[in-house]
């Protein structure tokens, strides 16, 4: 088969490689679109892979085209996406369902080879079907949307409250729309694109705000009445986000950091006092898992695409480009700031 190949640090060669054998109770996936995640532009472009040569690639949707011995959950022909982390489900973390805190975990794309290819292979039970009306494009983006629903669940998230979410990237606008599905009085998005930020209400968000204004921390308080927010997530992994989670947060307020920085982070004493005199909880959030594997963050992302109420943009995407032009795709990301939105490695014929 043809795969996107990383040989070596900024390299990477499409490849004629030999096709992954589908051992029992594993599946094997034609593979349609494959998004590159943030995590992926580090393993080409700073000596981030666990190995050379690696065929990388996480989130992906294709159809199934063959089964091991022993599989039930999936048949040929279904359409399916697929959860990349592959727990040993011995340790003591998985026994009580943390699967994202294995320590012996494998991983589709980063430990052994991924979806950037024509084919790929996946455990059964990290096949997740998806219905027909789904296009492609969209099942490819199921990793993001279960990292956001990971984070409520994370957060102890029940509705009722004012929701801030900080960061309009692909991860927020998913965020934003899970917290209106499970019932949030209002919901705020916080971006310093208006691009990002007018995308946020056509999804339904019930103001959004651009901190690039001088005043815009009295405009959010505004929206509370002075209290704060009940519920707070940062979904950037940017410093200045991260401070401005301490501040928007209300008293008894849950803060949720899902965003991972690149910087190091630091407080000032009176940033920090603001979780003392608050009394709010801080929680990380990691991945998107739970029991049984790999989770209901899986199970209803699938449930509430299909029904259109969680919601696809087109915009959501940044570029299309054939698997064959993978190096030129990571090149884009050397230019900061260029590429808005995901992008998708496509082995579709419409867009060779």
């Amino acid at each position: 088969m043809k795969a996107a190949v990383v040989v070596e640090n900024e390299r990477v060669e499409y490849q004629e490689i030999e096709e992954p054998v589908c051992r029992p109770g594993w599946v094997k996936i034609k593979v349609k679109y494959s998004g590159i995640c943030g995590s992926d532009v580090p393993r080409v472009l700073n000596h981030g892979v666990h190995f050379y040569p690696i065929v990388l690639g996480h989130e992906f949707s294709g159809d199934v085209v063959e089964t091991g011995e022993g599989v039930t959950k999936v048949k040929v022909g279904d359409r399916v996406s697929g959860a990349p982390l592959i727990p040993c489900m011995k340790c003591a973390d998985c026994q009580k369902g943390n699967f994202s805190l294995c320590k012996h975990y494998s991983f589709i794309g980063s430990r052994e080879n991924g979806s950037d290819a024509d084919y790929v292979v996946i455990p059964e039970q990290n096949a997740v079907p998806f219905d027909p009306s789904i296009p492609y494009e969209q099942g490819a983006m199921f990793e993001p949307s279960t990292v956001a629903l990971h984070g409520l669940y994370q957060n102890d998230y029940q509705g009722g409250e004012d929701v801030a979410i900080l960061g309009g990237g692909t991860i927020g606008m998913f965020t934003m729309q899970w917290a209106k599905i499970f019932g949030s009085r209002r919901v705020v998005v916080f971006d310093i694109s208006e691009e990002r930020l007018a995308l946020a209400k056509r999804l339904g968000a019930d103001a959004v705000i651009n901190t690039t204004k001088e005043n815009y921390m009295e405009e959010a308080m505004a929206v509370t009445g002075g209290k704060g927010y009940g519920f707070v997530f940062e979904t950037a992994g940017q410093i200045p986000t991260m401070h401005m989670a301490f501040e928007l947060a209300a008293n008894k307020a849950h803060v949720c950091f899902i965003g991972t920085p690149h910087a190091e982070l630091s407080f000032t004493p009176k940033m920090w006092e603001n979780m003392n005199r608050k009394e709010f909880k801080l929680t990380g959030s990691w991945m998107s898992y739970s029991a049984p594997f790999p989770g209901k963050e899986w199970e209803l992302t699938a449930h509430y695409f299909a029904t259109g109420q969680l919601k696809f943009d087109p915009s959501f995407i940044y570029k299309k480009i054939p698997m064959k032009d993978a190096q030129e795709a990571f090149m884009l990301y050397k230019t900061p700031g260029l590429v808005q939105g995901k992008l998708l490695l496509s082995n579709a014929e419409e867009d060779a």
